[in-house]
């Protein structure tokens, strides 16, 4: 459930900054990189910050 609350968190993150560029005018075509950029790294940082440690063996 973590990860579900962490990737909220910063898909609300990117609407807001897609927002902001939206307004600064720049191109959609950067807009559509930088937010898949984005979300890949949102994914990635998820995982990373919610993984549950291997038990030892």
């Amino acid at each position: 459930m973590s990860f579900g609350i962490y990737l909220a968190g910063f898909l609300i993150l990117i609407g807001g900054l897609i927002y902001g560029a939206v307004l600064l005018h720049v191109p959609n075509h950067w807009i559509v990189v930088g937010a898949i950029v984005l979300v890949g790294l949102a994914i990635l940082k998820g995982v990373q910050a919610t993984r549950q440690k291997d038990p030892p063996a």
